[in-house]
């Protein structure tokens, strides 16, 4: 396994506030289907709905401090079998898979685990979001 973060994203109450907030910060970002993606170096931080967040990734959204705490890390993977091999070996590792790797809406194969401590991690996937030889990943124009 490749030692390296794709996206980070962040669940956020409001989409258009916090979309402001980054970008009175100096961000540029993207927004396709209710969700904001900017490009932060060799990785993206993605805006979504802190629901819609943890649906995805199959938890409960439950208050701050009281288990989900509206974030998810993200790691990109060059094929479906990268993504079943890194799952089950979290899951053969302590974690839990909340949601098993599956096609996704967009074309792509993800699935998520929680590490020990409760870490929301999706592995997935995404022909759209191709990755470099050394694993950065670029966001494209989505437009």
């Amino acid at each position: 396994m490749d030692q390296r973060i794709s996206l980070i994203t962040l669940g956020v109450d409001d989409l258009r506030r916090a979309t402001a907030f980054y970008e009175t910060l100096g961000w540029r970002g993207q927004e396709i289907q209710e969700t904001v993606f900017f490009q932060a170096g060799g990785l993206g931080l993605v805006l979504w709905s802190r629901e819609k967040l943890a649906e995805d990734s199959g938890v409960s959204a439950r208050g701050a401090g009281d288990g989900f705490d509206g974030i998810a890390l993200a790691q990109n993977q060059r094929s479906a079998e990268e993504v079943d091999d890194l799952v089950a070996r979290a899951e053969a590792a302590g974690g839990t898979v909340t949601r098993a790797p599956a096609e996704t809406f967009y074309g792509g194969y993800a699935g998520c685990f929680a590490d020990p401590d409760g870490h929301l991690w999706e592995v997935a996937y995404n022909p759209g979001f191709p990755l470099a030889e050394d694993g950065s990943l670029t966001i494209p124009d989505l437009g």
